[in-house]
């Protein structure tokens, strides 16, 4: 039994269209090798040496080594490709049905009740990318005082405010309100998210303080049982707000991937107790994914595969390392929007064979591994412990 299994989850890397993308109109996604072509090639010797140019060609990442990882990919069984599907399912619980979702904006009867309940007019309702609506009604937001509300192609309840118009506590009220009272029933979107943003008309940017307040998992994940069964469970970046807090025993909010490693290299190097650390790394999805820059997604791959080396070192010698992903976001597709993809498997500690996973049916294969490590039953999946020891 490994003592400890650190789980980095990649926001948004995905490495290849799942055979359903038509459904999704993501026919042709690569989040990973798209970005590589388009830069003339990736540098990620860290990555390569654990095997992952031996999953899918990606230029500049050699496939011809013999890795000192086990490598694969995963498919995604839930009907969506959001952030919450994503992490739930890796978690051992799927989502079947998917979450609303809006693409013409809210229903009269949302929007009147959050006014009702909240006393205030809002601006927006429709469906926007975040950093263009706030350039795009900031200014009037600054004069009337009413929250911009606004969701995408996710299923999310978006309310941006100026920070110096409405203070950040009275925002994540609002987003409270919303989450639980407005989002419910037919209504009950994945995540209500508070996105504050500073700066005056022309020249306003999103700050750190975002929050968001997820719908809690419909069953149990591996994180519950390990918490029922005593086991540390750590969540680092968003971790503890997609699980609703649930199935936590410790968080570290973070503000960004670089926040997030040296949080991650620090807890490994300190932290003892037997148990699961889980990381989701967020920027490869909000700026760089949605914005679709893949100059600046490349850069954060390579500044990721460094900080990955460092990470690898500090390794103890009874830890487990799995890196994955949750959904793609490919900067070379048109839109905004998530890509229906596999997500990347390696795994690696320091006595393993390198060899192929093969494509896992499912993202729960990380839960059910879990789960088998740690003597307890799996909630979904196949686990893939028997094949790294």
């Amino acid at each position: 039994m490994f003592d400890r299994i650190i789980i980095i989850i990649m926001d948004s890397v995905g490495i290849g269209a799942l055979p359903d993308a038509a459904d999704y109109g993501d026919i042709g996604a690569n989040t990973l090798a798209n970005i590589a072509r388009s830069q003339g090639g990736l540098f990620l010797p860290v990555l390569e040496s654990l095997g992952l140019g031996c999953i899918e060609p990606i230029k500049g990442v050699r496939s011809n080594i013999e890795p000192r990882g086990a490598f694969g990919k995963m498919a995604e069984v839930s009907k969506g490709k959001d952030t919450t599907s994503g992490h739930w399912e890796l978690a051992g619980c799927p989502v079947y049905t998917p979450f609303p979702v809006y693409p013409n904006g809210f229903p009269p009867e949302v929007i009147e009740k959050f006014s009702a309940l909240t006393g205030r007019c809002i601006l927006g309702n429709k469906a926007a990318s975040g950093t263009a609506i706030i350039q795009e009604l900031g200014a009037e937001h600054m004069r009337s005082g009413c929250p911009i509300v606004y969701t995408s192609a996710d299923s999310v309840f978006q309310i941006a405010a100026h920070e110096e118009i409405i203070p950040l506590e009275e925002l994540y009220r609002l987003c409270r309100i919303a989450r639980e009272e407005v989002c419910v029933g037919p209504h009950a979107v994945g995540r209500v998210i508070a996105r504050p943003f500073i700066g005056r008309p022309g020249s306003f940017t999103r700050t750190a303080n975002r929050h968001d307040y997820s719908l809690p998992p419909s069953c149990d994940t591996i994180l519950d049982l390990l918490v029922r069964a005593g086991y540390s469970v750590t969540g680092v970046g968003k971790i503890a707000d997609i699980f609703a807090q649930r199935g936590i025993t410790r968080s570290f909010p973070t503000k960004s991937n670089d926040d997030g490693m040296e949080t991650l290299i620090k807890l490994v190097t300190t932290q003892s107790e037997k148990g699961v650390i889980m990381v989701n790394l967020v920027d490869f999805d909000s700026i760089y994914g949605h914005r679709r820059d893949p100059v600046g997604y490349a850069r954060a791959l390579e500044k990721f595969d460094r900080q990955l080396g460092v990470l690898l070192a500090s390794l103890h010698s009874d830890d487990l390392l799995i890196i994955t992903a949750d959904h793609g976001c490919d900067p070379t597709f048109s839109g905004s929007d998530h890509t229906r993809e596999y997500v990347p498997l390696i795994v690696y500690h320091r006595c393993i064979r390198g060899h192929s996973l093969g494509t896992r049916q499912s993202f729960a294969d990380v839960a059910a591994t879990v789960a088998d490590n740690f003597s307890l039953p799996a909630p979904f999946g196949v686990s893939f412990l028997a094949e790294v020891k």
